[in-house]
């Protein structure tokens, strides 16, 4: 939760200049908030570190989606990396350019290459060579050639969970590094490709640069082996995955996380190559919070348990990486604390949005899901049945509907019962 976007005045939770409670008051709950601030100050920390140099920022769709968001970045000039054609189409509704937008992914379809190709996107990045073979005769067909890179896996370890590790050996991502040379030889021979780039992106939420320094290291060192072959790359794609703090963890500043990588990729003979930039968590995940009602206090032997009204399906992250967010009351309440889990209402015991959480509640109070900007509404679900939730954008003192809250009648509206 960013402290600036996100505080008290006088004991009630803000966002920018609007209260929590008077969002949950007016649009209900569970309610995802964000502050167009906090995107704009994390999006300049990057475009700053950029200015003068040979860099480029593509924000990482599939972090945060929503139109809002996307156009506060679009707005500002950012590129775009995307992992779907759905995704594609989203930065175009909100204001994105084709252009600047990198298709990344892993399974990419016939399709949707058809789409990116018809749409004029900026680079693809490719991961296997079925995958090259596939995308050649996509722009065959078509008549075009494919910008392509290379995503070249560096066997690098990002420390961070293994779920969302990207860069070793055992991860589906990306092109094996003992492979990549012959990969790029191959992808050269293709007529409707063009090789312009190298691609790289070994994980997420990584709080240290140095498995970064480790992975460009191995990737530049590449770049010479190809163009000694007598490919020419034109720029390096370093990927996203800077972690934001969640509890207690201390990433470098953004400004400082840009300028070492470049710093060090000019120390190598590289500054003349366009370097890519593609955060997601960091530009989105301290933007954002996740408000929620106490439904229940439940005592138990064991344990207490606070039920509210988000769950599972709203924020998956706790349940499918034991993820950490801070949960603060959006009233500061002047009474003994107690130790909670705070659980949803869905029907599963992996239904938990926090343990052990010192608070003070009684049934009815709010509380705020702090961090949750980002890999929060996304990756939520209709499971039991539940709409997904209403999300808000803040402006100063100005609070705007970005997104409507589901109705269940929505949710089946595409179902059909079998005829008599």
């Amino acid at each position: 939760m960013s402290d600036s976007a996100f505080h008290y005045v006088d004991g009630v939770l803000h966002a920018e200049g609007v209260s929590a409670a008077s969002l949950a008051e007016q649009f209900g709950t569970p309610l995802y908030v964000y502050s167009r601030d906090a995107l704009t100050q994390a999006y300049r920390a990057y475009a700053d570190a950029c200015t003068g140099r040979n860099a480029t920022v593509h924000v990482a769709v599939k972090a945060n989606s929503n139109l809002a968001v996307l156009n506060v970045f679009a707005r500002m000039g950012a590129g775009f990396d995307i992992v779907s054609s759905g995704e594609l189409a989203r930065v175009i509704a909100a204001g994105g350019r084709a252009e600047d937008t990198v298709f990344s992914g892993v399974g990419k379809s016939a399709a949707e290459m058809r789409e990116g190709l018809e749409a004029g996107v900026k680079c693809f990045n490719v991961e296997s060579i079925p995958e090259l073979h596939a995308l050649n005769d996509v722009a065959k067909s078509l008549g075009k050639k494919a910008p392509v890179s290379l995503r070249v896996n560096p066997d690098v370890d990002a420390k961070t969970h293994p779920y969302i590790s990207t860069g070793l050996k055992s991860n589906k991502f990306g092109v094996a590094f003992s492979d990549a040379r012959a990969t790029y030889a191959q992808a050269r021979a293709m007529e409707h490709l063009d090789v312009v780039g190298i691609d790289c992106h070994i994980g997420s939420q990584i709080t240290e640069i140095s498995p970064y320094l480790d992975a460009l290291d191995k990737l530049l060192e590449l770049v010479e082996q190809i163009e000694a072959d007598g490919m020419h790359i034109r720029h390096v794609d370093v990927g996203g995955g800077l972690g934001i703090t969640y509890d207690d963890e201390t990433p470098p500043a953004i400004g400082d996380f840009v300028k070492t990588l470049l710093d060090h990729i000019e120390k190598r003979g590289h500054g003349a190559r366009e370097v890519y930039f593609e955060p997601g968590r960091s530009l989105v995940g301290n933007a954002g919070v996740l408000l929620t009602r106490v439904e229940y206090l439940k005592p138990g032997e064991e344990k207490n348990f606070a039920i509210v009204d988000a769950a599972m399906n709203d924020l998956a992250r706790p349940a499918m990486y034991e993820a950490f967010h801070r949960i603060v009351p959006v009233v500061k309440r002047d009474a003994a604390a107690q130790t909670y889990d705070v659980v949803g209402p869905v029907c599963e015991s992996g239904d938990w949005l926090g343990r052990d959480r010192e608070l003070a509640l009684v049934p009815g109070d709010l509380l705020a899901i702090c961090s949750a900007g980002a890999y929060g509404f996304v990756m939520s679900s209709n499971y039991n049945t539940r709409p997904r939730a209403a999300e808000i954008m803040v402006d100063g003192e100005r609070a705007r509907l970005v997104r409507e809250r589901e109705e269940v009648k929505q949710l089946f509206a595409g179902e059909s019962i079998l005829p008599d």
